[in-house]
């Protein structure tokens, strides 16, 4: 069981240290429990542990925690990244893009929503270059459908509305 679990721990580790930004508790969660064995409750507990040994940082945000990868964690990893399978390390570069978290040609296109103090949902989504926020827009969505879509739209089109913003702006 405990080797099993350090698989999982090094999948958490691999998400963080390909993802350019922050990863949401939900965001880790779906993608693991979608795509291997582990249930809830030992994912929980192997986030937990690898926050104890300094291996992640964990953030509280408003609703979630958000989670990055140490310089520690970094180094872990690099002894046992192996043990990750490949078919499983394409498939966390795949989410991760789409949900804007891979580290492509410098830019990240980060989107996440919470929900507001008089229902609705805020829906921040981010262009960010070399760690420099380039824009940062919170929106007021009615549903959470709303906010989800706009949440998974913003990767694709991001780079078009950021220009024509600006264009418009000037």
């Amino acid at each position: 069981m405990e080797s099993t679990l350090s698989v999982y721990k090094l999948i958490v580790l691999y998400m963080l240290d390909r993802s350019g930004s922050e990863l949401t508790n939900s965001q880790l969660s779906e993608f693991i429990l979608d795509h291997t064995t582990i249930n809830y409750f030992n994912l929980q507990q192997s986030i937990s542990e690898l926050a104890e040994a300094g291996l992640i940082h964990m953030r509280k945000a408003a609703t979630t925690s958000c989670y990055s990868i140490t310089e520690e964690g970094r180094l872990s990893l690099s002894f046992f990244e192996k043990d990750v399978p490949d078919n499983l390390k394409r498939q966390i570069l795949e989410h991760l893009k789409e949900l804007g978290h891979l580290l492509e040609e410098g830019r990240l296109f980060p989107a996440d929503y919470y929900p507001g103090k008089k229902g609705g949902f805020h829906v921040r989504c981010q262009i960010l270059e070399r760690k420099e926020v380039l824009a940062d827009l919170t929106f007021f969505v009615p549903t959470e459908e709303a906010a989800r879509s706009i949440c998974m739209n913003w990767p694709q089109k991001a780079t078009a509305l950021y220009s024509d913003l600006v264009e418009n702006l000037m």
